[in-house]
């Protein structure tokens, strides 16, 4: 316990000594940026305290005195009143800025203009009090009183006083040329303490990384090696640290590895023989595919149906051996993924001939990872199902033939019926003519279901012939809810569609309004007075999706998934033979489209199908 403690604190103690080595650095590179900051900012106050104020003292005298000027030149042109005022305020004025300026005495030379100042202004009052006192004895403003004295006197004044401000100016550019070698001289040091302090720290850090990283590249190249199968590695521990302590955990792991190696060898071949043996022994042909798409294993029913020997399959690319694009796009796919591919149910077979004779298989794909996530590969799974598909077109025959021989009889039953009803209805009693109308009703609902396996057998046949067209659908919802309005109004129920002129698919127009008129009629149905089907579209990408919704019962969710196969019906169905919603989604995948159903028992039903939208 005691060395794992000394070896905990080695390794931080290293890295902390480098950080604390680099944090030095910077603390001294810190510290003599602000020592020059220093500098700089009391050389700046030097130019602000000292010369900033007289500047604006000087210039305000100048203002002062030329506002007294224009004073005097007022009431020379006959202004006495303005003129005086005008004069004795900026002499108010003047004195304050005067006094401003003499009590920020900071320059050789500056004590002697604001004595020369002082006395040039005394004299300028002196004369504009013997002006005033002349124009007062004589009663005559003299203009060359104004100019041989007053104007002498002013200019001596403005001059003295441009003198403080020019002196100050240039003493304030002295002082900012002053602390512009200063700033220069501080970047410079700045620059040469940084440059030193980041060498000094380049060369710790890397000496401090190098006796690192060692023994990490020691671990890296000793773990390539076992990765590779090679268990017989070593790595030294030079140091008693974390890493020293990584390095003994590492050889304790590669000696325990060589035991493991040499203990298992056999046992996992024997498990690798007993997987290989299961797959040859299943009755499903099964592909394994690596993430290259090259085959990784093929047991011998994938073998058969492929025609090549399993030796020869092995290592070879997947599109080689199965030469099948649509089957290579899934499988590829899903190795993109990471998920089994989403595949049409009609699209999920594989089929393969051998002279007459034609097989069929329904494949699946599924990606294969390992326990800790990482994706191996993928299982393509060939399932024969020949059978199932001979016994289903025998089916299909059955029941078209079935139902094209009870088309006649069932006519002529019908026709039969009507006519004994129109004879001899006066002379049967009430119950009779009952058994009559019952008589008529089923033959009549034979006569539906008979069209309809009829028109599903077609369909499934692939006999079905669509006119398409490029069809409006504004045209097709009208044409659906023109033929069922007066059977929803008579059950009180609101009949309603919204959707833009501009929309327009490719259809079968005569086709598709029969889709939309079955689901229509199912709604009415289910859907109580006073309440409501809509009709909507909306285009997605290159489909339209049309719907029908209704606010009806609803369909409980154990139907949901099944209420598109041949001859289901809910619990609650009323009416129909089970086969209308069987008819439509044929005709929809027709048309290269789906349909589905979302709904909420209680709170009604939508159903939605897919049409190609007109390029």
């Amino acid at each position: 316990m005691a060395t794992l403690t000394t070896g905990a604190w080695g390794l931080r103690r290293k890295i902390l000594l480098g950080y604390g080595m680099v944090l030095c650095l910077l603390l001294l590179v810190f510290a003599w940026a602000v020592h020059n900051l220093l500098r700089l900012g009391q050389a700046s106050e030097a130019i602000l305290s000292e010369n900033y104020r007289s500047i604006i003292a000087a210039e305000n005298m100048i203002d002062a005195l030329e506002r007294q000027d224009s004073g005097v030149l007022l009431y020379i042109l006959g202004f006495e009143a303005e003129g005086t005022e005008q004069f004795q305020e900026n002499e108010r004025k003047f004195l304050q800025w005067f006094s401003r300026a003499g009590d920020n005495i900071t320059i050789e030379g500056e004590a002697d203009i604001i004595a020369r100042i002082d006395s040039a202004y005394a004299a300028y009052l002196r004369a504009f009090t013997q002006f005033l006192q002349e124009s007062a004895a004589t009663g005559e403003r003299p203009a060359m009183q104004y100019h041989e004295v007053l104007l002498p006197a002013f200019m001596a004044v403005r001059v003295a006083s441009a003198a403080l401000r020019d002196l100050n100016q240039h003493t304030m550019y002295g002082a900012s040329e002053a602390a512009r070698t200063v700033s220069h001289a501080a970047i410079w040091s700045v620059t040469a303490v940084a440059l030193l302090a980041t060498g000094l720290a380049l060369a710790f850090s890397h000496i401090l990384s190098t006796r690192l990283v060692r023994p990490v590249q020691q671990m890296r190249t000793a773990a390539m090696q076992i990765a590779e199968g090679d268990y017989d590695v070593d790595v030294p521990a030079a140091s008693s640290d974390e890493l020293g302590q990584l390095a003994d955990q590492f050889n304790v792991m590669a000696s325990r590895l060589r035991a493991y190696r040499d203990l298992n060898v056999e046992q996992i071949v024997a498990e690798k023989r007993k997987s290989e043996a299961i797959i040859r022994s299943i009755d499903d042909g099964i592909i394994a595919v690596d993430q290259d798409l090259h085959i990784l294993d093929i047991n011998p029913v994938a073998a058969r149906v492929l025609r090549i020997d399993p030796g020869e399959a092995k290592g070879r690319h997947f599109l080689e051996i199965v030469g099948n694009e649509h089957l290579f796009a899934y499988v590829k796919n899903t190795l993109s993924s990471g998920r089994p591919p989403e595949i049409a149910e009609k699209e999920a077979f594989l089929s393969m001939k051998r002279g007459a004779h034609e097989t069929h298989y329904q494949y699946a794909v599924t990606p294969v990872y390992t326990p800790a996530g990482t994706m191996l590969g993928a299982i393509l799974l060939l399932r024969d199902v020949t059978k199932l598909k001979e016994l289903d077109r025998l089916k299909s025959e059955f029941v078209a033939m079935a139902s094209h021989e009870l088309k006649t009889p069932l006519t002529s039953i019908g026709m039969s019926i009507g006519l004994l009803q129109e004879r001899i209805t006066e002379r049967l009693d009430e119950r009779e003519r009952a058994l009559f109308d019952v008589a008529r009703d089923d033959v009549e609902r034979l006569q539906n279901l008979v069209r309809d396996l009829l028109d599903l057998s077609r369909i499934e046949a692939g006999k079905i012939e669509l006119a398409f067209e490029a069809v409006p659908v504004s045209l097709l919802f009208e044409k659906a809810v023109q033929a069922l309005r007066l059977q929803a109004e008579e059950r009180a129920v609101a009949l309603s569609f919204e959707v833009d002129d501009e929309l327009d698919v490719r259809a079968d127009a005569n086709k598709v309004t029969w889709v939309l008129t079955n689901l229509i009629s199912n709604a009415l149905r289910y859907t109580h007075a006073g309440g409501h089907i809509r009709l909507a579209a909306e285009q997605i990408g290159s489909k339209m999706h049309l719907s029908v919704a209704d606010d009806g019962e609803g369909i409980p969710f154990e139907y949901q998934h099944k209420i598109f196969e041949k001859f289901v019906k809910g619990k609650n169905a009323k009416g129909g033979s089970g086969l209308g919603l069987a008819i439509s989604k044929e005709i929809v995948r027709a048309h290269g489209g789906s349909i589905w159903v979302d709904s909420i028992p209680g709170e009604g039903s939508t159903f939605t199908f897919t049409l190609p939208v007109v390029s």
